[in-house]
Formats: C-alpha cells, structure tokens, sequence
C-alpha cells in the first residue's frame, strides 16, 4: 500500500493543480480525507499547537509518532513537513528519512532556515542537504520538496529565491516550494524558471486556487492555516461560553452524519 500511496502522491504532480490541506491530527486528517482531498501535508506549528508549543519545538521522534499515528489514519498519501531533517550529517539525514519512510510517508520537504542561527543557509550548503536528502528518499520512491524559506524571515530577493530553487532542483528535489510569494507576477516567475512542479502556499493576498492554476503552480498548501482556524473558533466558542453563558457555536458545529462520515470503523 505504501508503494502504491507514493506512486500516486508522485503522479499528482504531473499535470493540473491540486489541493493539498495541512491536517494538524489523526482526526483532522480523517474529516479532511472524507471530504475528497487527494492529498494531506503535516503543519509543523499545527502539530507543535497540539504539545503546547511553538513551530520548531518538535522533536524528530514525535514528528516520526505523529505521521504514523496520520498515515494509518488515512489512505491517502501524507506529505511531511520535516523542517531541516533535524540532523546536520549525510548519516542523520539518511537516517530521517528512513524513519519518516518507515512511518509512512509518501513525501517530505526539507528548508533553508537553521533556526539554531536565525540565518538561511547559503544555495551551497542547502543544495547539499537537498542531494542527500534526494538520494535518501529516492531508494523510498518519497517524493522531495525543497524549500527556499527567504519570503518567510523577510529576505524578499526574488532573484536569490529562484537560484535557490534551480539549485535544490539540480540537486535532486522534485518539487520546489518558496512559502510567502504572494504577487502572480512572482509566482508566473518561479513556475516559468524552475524546471520542476512548483507549490505555493496560499496565504493572505496571494491568487486564489483558480489563478494559481493558471499559472502553471501544481500543488496548492496552506501550512497551520486550518489548524489555527480551528483554535481561533475554539477561543470564540469559549468566550461565548465565559461571557453569556450561551452556546450559539454549536451551529458551526460538524453534524452527525458528517462525524459518522470522517469517523466510522
């Protein structure tokens, strides 16, 4: 089954466009699933949220838990957000992605942001994560994607982002991906200039699904976007709840034939 998920994980990036939700849970990832998306991604500050803790406090061994406890979840192919693979040698990376294999994974995206000192790396140093990475995943059939993290900590050098990503594709990436782009021009440049599919996170001012479609972009994610939805409801709810004593919230609630739906045996 986990040849056959990776096949068709790797398939979806040939043609078209398609949407690729951030599930924070087992039971996020199930009613996503139920609802018809092809595809999943784990969220690492979605899944930090469920420890009590911020983006980039996960450890290797509970993200590896975390896939597993999503992957026997669902049937549908789990891309893994794997931030830098947390290891600096060829032998931990491997070793990362063997694990994360083992859980299940049909994909895995490795950055460019060493949070342990604050910098992007230079194209050099990422670009020889990337090959070793690559190769790890390869002998899996795990799709790579490289990300160029430069838009996120306010580095906005179109330029420097599209090396990047000509650089991570060289070294053996099969999907690019350069979070926070935000113009269609930006976008149209990357997809025109990188010799790979291409994914775009959808945030605030970017195109909608349908421009980004045109465009040429393959796979669409929108990171912990859902799963701070769902806490931003749950506070809502709870002041309602604290305020007026009232429980108004109950009617965005999911109804029972929904539940049945994403939750039964």
């Amino acid at each position: 089954m986990t040849t056959e998920t990776r096949d068709r994980f790797r398939e979806l990036h040939q043609t078209g466009t398609f949407i690729m939700p951030n599930p924070w849970d087992a039971g996020s990832a199930r009613l996503l699933a139920a609802m018809g998306f092809a595809a999943l991604a784990t969220t690492s500050s979605g899944f930090a949220a469920t420890l009590g803790r911020q983006d980039q406090h996960v450890t290797r061994d509970e993200l590896v838990a975390h896939v597993a406890a999503l992957t026997a979840a669902i049937e549908i192919p789990l891309n893994v957000d794997a931030e830098r693979c947390f290891a600096d040698t060829p032998a931990g990376l491997r070793e990362t992605v063997d694990l994360l294999a083992a859980a299940g994974a049909a994909g895995i995206s490795i950055e460019d942001f060493d949070p342990a000192t604050g910098r992007i790396e230079t194209v050099t140093a990422g670009a020889e994560r990337v090959a070793v990475v690559a190769g790890a995943c390869a002998r899996h059939g795990i799709v790579l994607t490289a990300r160029a993290e430069n838009h996120l900590y306010g580095h906005d050098d179109l330029d420097d982002t599209v090396a990047r990503l000509r650089a991570y594709r060289a070294a053996g990436a099969d999907v690019v991906y350069a979070p926070g782009l935000r113009t269609s021009e930006a976008i149209a440049r990357v997809v025109a200039e990188v010799p790979a599919p291409v994914n775009v996170l959808a945030v605030g001012g970017a195109p909608a699904v349908p421009e980004l479609a045109a465009l040429g972009v393959r796979r669409v994610s929108i990171g912990g976007a859902l799963a701070w939805a769902a806490y931003g409801a749950m506070r809502d709810a709870a002041r309602e709840l604290l305020t007026t004593g009232t429980t108004t919230f109950r009617e965005g609630a999911l109804r029972g034939e929904e539940i049945e739906a994403a939750f039964k045996d």
